[in-house]
């Protein structure tokens, strides 16, 4: 079982810029799994919990600021 990667170390800014890539490679992703090229299954899934933690973190970040 892969380590969960932890973003508490990570500034606000760094958090924002991750959120995009990992929007962005969620996109892709889903694209490549329409039309039925997609190698890893379980990628969108994880790009989503990446996701998800990185909002927790973000909303975490702006309460204590």
């Amino acid at each position: 079982m892969a380590k969960k990667t932890s973003f508490k170390d990570s500034s606000l800014e760094d958090i924002k810029k991750l959120l995009i890539e990992k929007r962005a490679e969620l996109r892709t992703l889903r694209f490549e799994a329409t039309g039925g090229r997609a190698k890893d299954t379980t990628a969108a899934r994880k790009t989503r919990k990446d996701i998800a933690r990185l909002l927790t973190e973000e909303t975490l970040k702006r309460k204590t600021a």
